[in-house]
């Protein structure tokens, strides 16, 4: 039950964590909030760390097996780039179906194919039914939009 409410305040906090920036970065500048965004997660979870009793530490992230799996920093980097992007041209809610859309998708292909470590599962057709229905969605969600895609 946890999960699936962690889930729902992490949707929630992308959702408007990408209007905050979106509206941040037309006054600022692109790499500047992006860079803020950064820059304010850094301080949060070094406080977290410090405050919940400083369990692991960064030399530990020297022990990492799969050096490639340290680039989730870079890679939120590009995320707050390209949310910033979404939601200034096609708007929050499109942009995030988009969003919500792609993860899915991607998270589904790293388990039906075992990468990154992930237990591998079988392929199954009520999931690809599933995503027949979420692109529905998306189309009947959009149908007399001018411009949703560009």
């Amino acid at each position: 039950m946890w999960g699936f409410l962690i889930a729902i305040v992490s949707g929630a906090l992308m959702s408007i964590q990408g209007v905050f920036n979106t509206n941040v970065t037309k006054q600022s500048g692109l790499w500047v909030t992006a860079a803020f965004v950064q820059l304010t997660a850094f301080l949060v979870c070094i406080s977290a760390w410090i405050v919940t009793g400083r369990h692991g530490s960064f030399a530990s992230l020297l022990k990492v097996n799969q050096k490639y799996m340290l680039l989730g920093g870079v890679m939120g980097a590009f995320i707050t780039f390209t949310v910033i992007k979404s939601v200034d041209s096609l708007g929050p809610a499109v942009a995030n179906m988009f969003i919500i859309t792609a993860q899915m998708l991607v998270a589904y292909f790293i388990e039906l194919f075992g990468i990154c470590g992930c237990e591998k599962v079988s392929f199954e057709w009520k999931k690809l039914i599933g995503v027949i229905f979420i692109v529905a969605g998306i189309v009947i969600f959009n149908w007399n939009r001018k411009n949703c895609i560009g």
